[in-house]
């Protein structure tokens, strides 16, 4: 199927970063549950958060951060693919208002000796959280670098205790038919699925992310839980998260199903393996005009590349 693209931004509708990116106090919200520091320096999130609201002030650097300069947010959370809500890139901002966020679970289960059903709240009490400034790389042609706020997904994974037999992690993003429209359109097997090897999620790198641009995640960026992986085209990173399975066969992911011949399992950023209906060697950073080209591994080659020793990364694409 085809997937719509957007011409250039103009410079002059780029929102000031200072306007995003500046670091205030918190100011507790009426009615509100503070945000503070849990016993033994773990970070929690309000119990009722809505995106726009910030999250913790404290939240530790990165060492992984990029130093480049991060997008816009008004470019980041404008501009965006969640074909639940529609397949341009404008509709997902326009229609995910409608998405319930909560309450929200996220099931643990599969080849695990702790299956679990974690509140949000309760998982943020249990993991630390930090900023970490990715560039994020779409398939088309695009990328981005995102403030994300979140914590590392092997965290949660060594709370689960992954039995002998899993070898895959699998993720199942909400399904809410009242909620997403576009659900209605079969542009794919509905819900959402995405998958990692079990040593990619385990990655340091790999996180699940809560908030960006130092709030909390807006709808239509995957609120309020969702997967991040910097080094893999951004439709690996599953929005709004219901759903984490450790499984013993690699996952058939959405995209998989949809069109095989064009989107594969690992889905690395790898300048040297086009899409068949355009080169991936070069891409548009959000907000500039000129391209740039494209970094094996999306420039986390030095971090990642280990994984994939001795593999065909042309036919493991």
């Amino acid at each position: 199927m085809l997937i719509k693209r957007r011409g250039d931004v103009p410079t002059s509708e780029i929102t000031d970063q200072g306007v995003y990116l500046r670091r205030r106090e918190f100011i507790q919200a009426a009615g509100l549950a503070a945000i503070g520091a849990a016993a033994g320096g773990l970070l929690t999130a309000p119990r009722t958060a809505r995106a726009g609201e910030k999250i913790h002030a404290g939240a530790m650097k990165s060492p992984f951060s990029t130093a480049e300069e991060p997008t816009s947010y008004k470019d980041a959370t404008t501009y965006n693919n969640y074909y639940e809500f529609g397949t341009d890139k404008e509709s997902p901002a326009t229609h995910a208002g409608k998405l319930k966020t909560r309450p929200w679970t996220l099931m643990v289960e599969g080849e695990v000796k702790k299956p679990r059903i974690w509140g949000v709240e309760d998982l943020l009490k249990k993991m630390s959280l930090q900023e970490r400034i990715y560039r994020m790389r779409c398939v088309e042609g695009w990328s981005m670098v995102i403030p994300w706020v979140g914590f590392a997904l092997g965290d949660l994974i060594r709370e689960a205790e992954p039995t002998g037999k899993a070898k895959f992690v699998e993720f199942v993003t909400a399904y809410q038919p009242d909620n997403m429209p576009g659900l209605r359109i079969p542009a794919l097997d509905w819900p959402y699925v995405e998958g990692l090897r079990l040593d990619e999620a385990m990655h340091p790198l790999t996180i699940l992310a809560v908030g960006m641009y130092g709030e909390v995640l807006p709808n239509q960026n995957g609120a309020p839980i969702r997967l991040v992986v910097p080094w893999k085209y951004g439709f690996k990173s599953g929005k709004s998260i219901a759903r984490i399975r450790f499984v013993e066969r690699m996952p058939q992911s959405a995209w998989m199903k949809a069109s095989p011949q064009e989107y594969g399992f690992y889905s690395n950023v790898n300048p040297e393996v086009d899409h068949p209906r355009w080169s991936q060697a070069n891409e548009r950073r959000i907000g500039e005009f000129l391209k740039r080209k494209t970094l094996m591994f999306n420039g986390y080659a030095d971090q990642v590349a280990s994984l994939y020793t001795g593999m065909d990364l042309k036919k493991n694409f």
